[in-house]
């Protein structure tokens, strides 16, 4: 946990105010979780209500959002109740935060309610709110920052791997950790996922051969590689892919898995209405980006009638691929051409 005096933020600007580590976020009147990556984001903000429910469980959770808010709202969820509970109050889409919001966060700022906790999320996506930021990173209402800068690089995604392990003192073996970590190179959100299963599902060391096992070396990446490009309409890419995925090994039932797992969450989400991804999260059991990454999915021209037409094709290649059909091939390939062009096979 670093808290550095006149350090730098995520986004370069000079701060007098502690710097904490995402993995170990504590409470401040005010908690900033600035920075691009969603995956640690997620996590600082989780710390933050674990470690207040902890202490005491009758805390008030509050989500409010700061690019379409109701004027008043911050004072009256944070003010103190009859009880005098702690509060806990999360404010989401501050790159986007509206004037009136702006306007009474800054002024939130020089008389913090004792008591609550206000934990506020930028993205760094766009300058929006930097008069906030700047405030806050001053000093002014003795908040914290909780940067979380984007994984880009291999050797950032390896320690990041690592730390999913040795943060809850488990090992894995170094070339187990370097199989892991190419077989989701693609998404950060899909390897913390991978991480948290081997830690959910396997006792004891992760060796290779669990890595292996669960994820096939490359085979689970190139599974969830021909699922994205069949769910946003790309055919021909999808085709490619699921291919080259076969022609380097891998099996075809969990190649149908990513398409079920993907398309199950898609169906839940799509059935949750307009609601912020935390909400739909907490209600479904899953986590935000799981939810947000949905939608995106869902934007690419699907329907509940295609949603559907998808299902009912994998649930098809999937029994075809565990032993009702002799073409276990030709099962994956009706089924990718149903998904991505969106109309039954040969249509």
């Amino acid at each position: 946990m670093a808290a550095a005096t006149a350090s730098k933020s995520a986004r370069g600007a000079k701060t007098s105010i502690p710097q904490l580590a995402w993995r170990s976020p504590r409470p401040a009147p005010i908690v900033l979780v600035s920075g691009p990556e969603e995956v640690c984001a997620e996590r600082a903000i989780a710390g933050v209500r674990d470690y207040l429910k902890a202490e005491d469980p009758a805390l008030e959770i509050t989500d409010i959002r700061a690019d379409d808010y109701v004027a008043g709202t911050l004072l009256a969820v944070s003010a103190p109740s009859l009880f005098g509970e702690p509060r806990l109050v999360r404010v989401s889409g501050v790159e986007k935060c509206s004037d009136a919001f702006l306007t009474e966060a800054l002024s939130y700022l020089e008389h913090p309610q004792e008591g609550a906790t206000v934990v506020l999320r930028h993205t760094s996506a766009t300058v929006r709110g930097k008069k906030l930021l700047d405030a806050i990173r001053a000093g002014t209402g003795g908040g914290v920052e909780v940067p979380c800068p984007a994984i880009k690089k291999d050797a950032d995604r390896q320690a990041f791997a690592a730390d999913e392990f040795t943060s809850v003192g488990r090992r894995i073996a170094p070339k187990a950790l370097q199989a892991l970590v190419s077989a989701f190179s693609g998404d950060l959100a899909e390897l913390a996922a991978a991480c948290q299963q081997l830690l959910n599902d396997v006792e004891g060391d992760i060796t290779e051969a669990v890595v292996n096992r669960y994820y096939g070396g490359r085979v689970e990446l190139n599974a969830f590689v021909v699922a994205d490009d069949a769910i946003s309409g790309n055919y021909g890419s999808a085709l490619v892919n699921l291919r080259h995925a076969l022609a380097s090994g891998a099996d075809p039932v969990p190649i149908v898995a990513a398409f079920a797992m993907k398309l199950r969450t898609m169906a839940k989400v799509a059935g949750a209405g307009r609601e912020n991804s935390r909400a739909v999260a907490s209600r479904l059991g899953m986590q935000d980006w799981q939810v947000d990454r949905a939608r995106r999915d869902l934007q690419a021209g699907w329907t509940q009638s295609t949603l559907g037409l998808a299902i009912q094709a994998t649930a098809r290649a999937d029994a075809e691929v565990k032993g009702a059909s002799r073409d276990p091939i030709f099962a994956l390939e009706r089924m990718v051409s149903v998904i991505a062009n969106r109309r039954p096979f040969g249509e």
